[in-house]
């Protein structure tokens, strides 16, 4: 079936086009061809159908204008001249057979520059002789032809601006001499074979003086104008002429403005070629008038204050007349009065729009200029710049604005391009009533101003009232007019009723009818004779009133305002355009270089004042800069029409484009960890710190930024959110990787700084995603880890641990049983880790700010010389459920490899024993026991074997103690997490210490789901219920089983196998190879108190080793810690061999004649105090070495009865009801995980 068109219009109509992107940047320029819209194709051809005899004015006019766009395009050809010379080829030797072939080649090449040359010559004098003639016509005394009418005084200004600038521009350009020279010197030799060269040679000697000649086009003009008849009349006129209409802001354009400050120097110049000249005008013109235009202050940043006043002034009030226009568009029948009263209000916010817009795009001009005539003697002291020379470009832009400066400028575009931007959207709405607005004004003031002039003032004046007339002919709009005036028949009514009524219409004056009233103005004010004192307004000759001399001055000025405002676009686009600040060529040529570096660029410098300072009320305007370059390339295809102008600009733009995504990423990656750090420090750490603010984060918006998915640059548009996104995921990657490497060039004890700099890299992460679409962050950590594959269990963490620990954890790290750490030896280390130097990263790679990376710096440093509790905590943090099993499996499969390397060892130990050891004797005393057990440790041939065994005990009990570590962090984390979820499970506390269950039915998670999926379905505005409507009736089916889920997912980590307990059942397992070498089986079934073979005995005499040299001061002896104690106690009690350690070991024998010898001292004592020696004097150290010795065995042999008990003194495994299981019987392959005891299910 078909759909009605009305349907479907208005079903179109509901769409919204609109999207949520700011507004940060100028008007989008699309690179067009052609900007104005409102140019004439016939110029000022029509004038003569208004029968004014202004046919040889407009004729002059025309030609004048002509004049004026080939003398631009001139000089555009002038200002973009680069070297020929420069890119000519040197001949080696060996070509110099070539040589004249090179000559030929370049005389083609340069005769196509010089004769553009040629053109500027012979452009110049016809121009200068066309000037001239027009200003000797209308100088002469007496009147033959009307004129100069107020556009043909423009036309010959801009002409004369025009030879003005193209005299500068051949003065400045050092690279034209040069290039004739060598043209000269081509003619010179290609010359030779030619005839008839003479008229050639005679037009290189005019060229050759022309550019040679400093000034000679004003020159040339000079010599011109006063070849017949002085011109000074026309001169002071022009001159008169300027200076009223800088003072009174005639000029509506800066363009214009700018024009007449350009000439007017001339033009005095010009009309004070003799003493008697210069009286006659200084007495039209006072000297103060002329100084007074010129003394300004031109720093943008002096203005700023009145500047931000206008610009919040304006944006309301265009803002409320727009709202003003919506209204009246959108009301039928709406009040002829307050129709015309908003649009003329509309009219006037448009003008003083334009004029806001001049006269800030021109301070910005006149600031440049200033600038350019002042530049910096040096560069500032704090510029990180290694080179000594500086161009001179770098010293009038570079280093000649200082940072308020810049931010000032920034600013004003900002406000020019803003404004632009808001007058530009509305133009469709407003185009209309400015339109009217101005038919309306124009036929107001002919049809009821200039009514009441011919019937008052002008009454009596027949050569006046004929003016008068004419100017009602040529532009009232009688169609318009419903009672059309005639003074004689309406002489008797009242002013009221003489007042026409006509409705205004969308029919805007031409350009010819606004040059033809000006014209009438002027001869209706001045009588034709524009020389009068007085200037044009101020003539009290005139015998006109002065409240009508005030009318006719208002209406003359706003007829220079009308095609400025019927051209809209053009005029916002001209006054907005502010590409000049790019453009360069005059310091190219004299620094002698191809192109500046981008440092140089005046619209790069403000892109990057704004990343340096991050300003947070410059951040939006970030982009505003590249609205420059956008003017910039307009003007160069435009109106320089230079493609390779062009293509300087565009590869400027990719540099500058790339550079400011790579510094908004910084800037934001910056903000947002710094913001998490901030989060993450601890809050009593800050409260501590005298300075604590400065750990706080300024707060900064990046919304508009995020939001920018069309940004406009030379015509393309650019997803500015795309790529920041894209580069924000490499950041991210980059940074970990960072770390990871960072990580790897340390030791073990780095991995808190570790966990602590990837936690606050995944807060950043999860505040940018609530902006951008970033990848996910552990898919980015598993990717950086090279962990990606789903059956791989490995990564670089986990890697880096295992290596850290093989390499150096475990040989060099001693373990302080009462700190529960392990510490770096420091007396030298058993093995050296080798590891890569670590990188210095960016800032932002850290913790963000300086600050903040230093704060972190000092608690990370905290945990650098220690192993403990905190480490274990990130250890399992960062390797997860994961990577975790294959550390342990790895420490495991040490822990064997150790046993077994361990094995010839203590064979050559247990040789080196007596066959037979008894108890040490209590007769011969302390003394005695020690030279026995010396006698039984004659160890002295192997004493490298000896310290080897004790550094493989080392390592077998520090991985031990690891574990230990690992199972109490695993224990408080599943603890942890199950008090979490208790409450959501229902689960509660019972009296006798069990887990019970608060709820009968459902649990408060299924609850909550439950109710919030039916309010969901139940909602008018979901799209799909059914699928609530699903989850709903999963959630009361999950309720029916939510004791057993519970138990499933939770109630069993309470009660899964204990890494510590599997540890020590793999090591049973692999002890139980060695079991006959290390644990001989008593032959008469009692307790063998003479055996030396035992593993215990080894031990015992290991430690009293040990302990003895630890105590000697002249032996440098390694510490070991109390690993070794942790390893050999676990190996006697797995083995069965505690009873035997604890009744024979030498320590403990030794602390027992101790205290027997020192029981039977402190009994002679109190016998005979006077005789009372001490026997214990040099073993105190020895001693206290062995009770501390024994205490910590005592502590390792409870802590294995608690958590590996023992029955019948054989090593067991440990059900999950805590009933001991008996060790089972394994094959000999202990690296399988299979053989290990299982748990009972």
């Amino acid at each position: 079936m078909a759909i009605p068109v009305e349907e479907a219009i208005a079903a179109l109509s509901t769409f919204s086009l609109e999207d949520e992107q700011p507004d940060v940047q100028g008007l989008a320029v699309l690179l067009s061809s052609e900007r104005y819209a409102t140019n004439s194709p016939i110029e000022y051809s029509d004038v003569a159908a208004y029968r004014l005899s202004l046919g040889e004015d407009t004729k002059a006019i025309n030609q004048l204008n002509t004049l004026i766009q080939e003398g631009k395009e001139m000089a555009s050809l002038l200002y973009t001249y680069r070297s020929c010379v420069k890119a000519l080829p040197q001949l080696p030797d060996s070509m110099k057979h070539s040589q004249a072939d090179l000559y030929l080649e370049t005389y083609q090449v340069l005769d196509l520059e010089m004769s553009r040359l040629r053109e500027i010559q012979r452009w110049q004098a016809s121009a200068a002789s066309k000037l001239a003639a027009d200003m000797q016509r209308f100088s002469r005394p007496e009147r033959l032809v009307n004129g100069p009418t107020i556009t043909h005084f423009w036309s010959m200004l801009k002409l004369l601006d025009v030879l003005v600038q193209l005299d500068h521009l051949k003065n400045a350009k050092a690279s034209i001499p040069n290039d004739f020279s060598w043209y000269k010197r081509t003619f010179t030799q290609v010359s030779t074979q030619w005839q008839d060269t003479d008229t050639m040679r005679e037009e290189l000697d005019d060229l050759q003086i022309f550019l040679s000649t400093r000034w000679a086009i004003l020159l040339n003009l000079h010599a011109e104008m006063f070849r017949t008849n002085t011109v000074e009349d026309i001169l002071q006129v022009l001159i008169v002429f300027c200076v009223e209409s800088l003072e009174l802001d005639f000029a509506l354009l800066f363009p214009e403005r700018h024009t007449l400050l350009r000439v007017l120097p001339v033009l005095v110049v010009l009309a004070t070629s003799s003493e008697k000249e210069s009286e006659s005008l200084y007495k039209r013109v006072k000297m103060n008038r002329l100084l007074n235009i010129f003394k300004r202050h031109y720093l943008i940043l002096n203005h700023m204050g009145t500047i931000r006043a206008e610009h919040d002034d304006f944006s309301i009030r265009f803002a409320s007349a727009m709202n003003q226009m919506i209204i009246l568009k959108s009301s039928d029948g709406a009040d002829n009065d307050w129709s015309r009263d908003i649009k003329g209000n509309m009219y006037d916010i448009v003008v003083e729009g334009f004029q806001l817009l001049s006269r800030w795009t021109g301070r910005i001009w006149e600031q440049c200029a200033w600038k350019f005539s002042r530049p910096c003697k040096e560069p500032p002291s704090d510029s990180q710049h290694g080179s000594t020379t500086f161009f001179d470009y770098e010293k009038v832009v570079r280093w000649n604005y200082t940072g308020e400066e810049r931010r000032a400028l920034l600013e004003l575009i900002g406000y020019i391009k803003s404004i632009g931007l808001m007058m530009q959207r509305c133009d469709t709405l407003v185009s209309e009533a400015l339109w009217e607005t101005i038919h309306m004004e124009v036929q107001d003031f002919v049809q009821d101003k200039l009514d009441t002039m011919l019937r008052t003032t002008f009454r009596k004046k027949k050569d006046l009232s004929r003016i008068l007339s004419d100017m009602r002919t040529l532009s009232a709009d009688w169609m318009a007019n419903t009672s059309k005036g005639d003074p004689e028949h309406n002489s008797l009514e009242t002013e009221e009723m003489r007042q026409s009524t006509f409705y205004p219409r969308p029919v805007a004056p031409t350009a010819a009818q606004i040059h033809c009233l000006q014209f009438l103005i002027c001869e209706l004010v001045s009588g034709g004779n524009m020389r009068k004192p007085g200037g044009l307004f101020g003539n009290s000759g005139s015998g006109i009133p002065v409240e009508d001399l005030k009318q006719l001055e208002t209406f003359f000025y706003k007829l220079s305002f009308f095609l400025h405002i019927l051209d809209y676009t053009a005029t916002i686009g001209t006054l907005t355009d502010l590409g000049f600040l790019w453009f360069r060529e005059f310091y190219l040529e004299s620094s002698r270089v191809i192109q500046f570096p981008i440092e140089c660029s005046l619209p790069w410098m403000l892109v990057e004042h704004v990343t340096e300072t991050q300003d947070a009320g410059l951040l939006e305007s970030v982009l505003i800069p590249f609205d420059l370059y956008n003017d910039s390339a307009q003007h160069a295809l435009t109106c320089l029409k230079q493609r390779f102008l062009y293509d300087e600009i565009e590869a400027e733009v990719d540099l500058s484009f790339d550079l400011l995504v790579e510094k908004l990423n910084e800037i934001i990656f910056t903000y947002y960890k710094s913001c998490a750090a901030s989060t993450l420090l601890d809050s009593s750490f800050t409260y501590l710190c005298d300075d604590g603010e400065k750990y706080f984060v300024k707060p900064l918006r990046f919304d508009a930024i995020f939001k920018l998915r069309r940004v406009m640059v030379l015509g393309r548009t650019i997803d500015l959110r795309s790529l920041i996104t894209q580069r924000m995921n490499k950041l991210f990657r980059e940074n970990i990787d960072f770390l990871l490497e960072r990580f790897e060039s340390g030791d073990l004890c780095g991995v808190v700084e570790l966990q602590q700099l990837l936690d606050i890299l995944e807060l950043t992460h999860q505040s940018i995603s609530k902006f951008l679409e970033l990848d996910s962050y552990s898919l980015m950590l598993s990717e950086m880890q090279e962990n990606l594959s789903l059956v791989s269990y490995s990564s670089r963490i986990s890697s880096q641990i295992w290596n850290e620990m093989q390499t150096d954890f475990l040989p060099n790290f001693i373990l302080c049983n009462t700190t529960q750490r392990f510490v770096r030896s420091l007396k030298g280390t058993h093995h050296s880790s080798q590891r890569s130097s670590a990188s210095t990263g960016k800032a932002y790679f850290y913790c963000g700010s300086h600050d903040l990376t230093m704060a972190y710096q000092g608690i990370s440093g905290l945990y650098r010389d220690f192993f403990g509790i905190p480490h274990m905590f990130a250890v399992v943090k960062l390797l997860g459920s994961r990577s975790l099993p294959g550390i342990i499996r790895a420490l495991l499969d040490h822990i064997s490899s150790k046993i077994t390397a361990m094995v010839p060892k203590i064979t050559a130990l247990q040789e080196a024993l007596p066959k037979s050891i008894g108890l040490l004797s209590f007769d011969g005393g302390i003394a005695g026991c020690q030279k026995i057990v010396h006698e039984i440790l004659t160890w002295e041939a192997k004493s490298e074997v000896k310290t080897e065994v004790l550094h493989d005990l080392k390592e077998i009990g520090s991985a031990l103690y690891w574990m230990s570590l690992l199972d109490i962090v695993l224990r408080q984390i599943d603890t942890t997490q199950f008090m979490q979820s208790a409450p959501w499970l229902g689960l509660i506390p019972g009296n006798d210490g069990q887990v019970k269950h608060a709820y009968s039915d459902n649990t408060p998670f299924t609850t909550l789901l439950s109710a919030a999926t039916n309010a969901v379905a139940s909602s008018p505005a979901c799209p799909n219920p059914s699928s609530f409507l699903v989850m709903a009736k999963q959630a009361e089916a999950a309720s029916d089983l939510v004791e057993i889920s519970t138990g499933l997912l939770y109630k069993s980590n309470l009660n899964s196998g204990s890494v510590l307990e599997y540890a020590l059942a793999f090591t049973s397992a692999a002890l139980d190879r060695h079991y006959s070498k290390w644990s001989a089986t008593p032959k008469t079934g009692f307790i063998d108190i003479t055996t030396s073979k035992d593993f215990y005995r080894v031990f015992s005499g290991l430690q009293y080793s040990y302990l003895e040299e630890s105590i000697n001061p002249s032996r440098k002896q390694e510490m070991l810690g109390d690993s070794v104690a942790w390893a050999g106690c676990t190996i006697m009690y797995l083995l069965g061999q505690q009873q035997h350690f604890e009744l024979f070991d030498f320590s403990y024998q030794f602390l027992n004649v101790a205290e027997v010898e020192n029981a039977t001292v402190s009994l002679y004592q109190y016998s005979d105090r006077n005789k009372s020696p001490n026997f214990l004097q040099g073993y105190e150290g020895i001693l206290e070495a062995m009770r501390k010795a024994r205490r910590l065995n005592n502590h390792v042999f409870s802590m294995l009865r608690a958590r590996c008990p023992l029955e019948d003194k054989i090593a067991c495994a440990i059900k999950p009801s805590g009933a001991p299981l008996h060790r089972m019987k394994f094959t000999n392959t202990v690296s399988a995980f299979e053989t290990l005891p299982q748990r009972a299910t």
